[in-house]
C-alpha cells in the first residue's frame, strides 16, 4: 500500500536525519514539537513507523528498552552501553557471507537482520576509573 508524502512526515523524516544518536520515539517527538507544537505524538510514532517500514531510516530494536531509530539505513552494526543506554553504530567492515552462512545453517531465508552488540562504552568506562 502506497502512503502519502505529508508534511508531517517529512517534519518526522527531517527530524530523524538530523539526529546522529539514534533516538527513541520520544526523543523525537520531542524534537518535533519543539519545533512544531500542533503536531501529536500518535502522528509522529505513526510517521516513524511508516518511515521504517518504507526503508527511509531503520528502526533498532532494543531488547528490554525504547526501540531507537537511525538515520542510516545501510547495513551496519550497532552497540548499546549498559550503564548509559547510548546507541552508537560499530564501524567496521561487514562480516562476509554472514547471511548465507545462517541461511545454510538453519534453512531460513534471511530477509533482514540487526546485530546489537551490548557493553559498557569508553565514556563510561572512564567515569569509573
Amino acid at each position: 500500500m502506497q502512503t502519502r508524502n505529508t508534511v508531517q512526515r517529512q517534519i518526522v523524516l527531517q527530524t530523524v536525519l538530523h539526529m546522529h544518536d539514534h533516538p527513541t520515539a520520544d526523543t523525537v517527538y520531542a524534537a518535533v514539537a519543539a519545533e512544531h507544537p500542533s503536531i501529536s505524538k500518535a502522528t509522529v510514532y505513526r510517521n516513524l513507523n511508516q518511515l521504517a517500514s518504507q526503508g527511509e531510516i531503520r528502526r533498532v530494536a532494543m531488547p528490554n528498552g525504547a526501540d531507537r531509530f537511525d538515520f542510516n539505513t545501510s547495513e551496519h552494526y550497532h552497540v548499546r552501553c549498559e550503564k548509559c543506554g547510548a546507541v552508537f553504530d560499530v564501524h567496521m567492515p561487514h562480516i562476509l557471507n554472514l547471511i548465507d552462512q545462517v541461511e545454510d545453517a538453519s534453512g531460513v531465508e534471511v530477509q533482514r537482520y540487526d546485530i546489537l552488540f551490548e557493553g559498557i562504552c569508553q565514556d563510561c568506562r572512564t567515569e569509573a576509573v
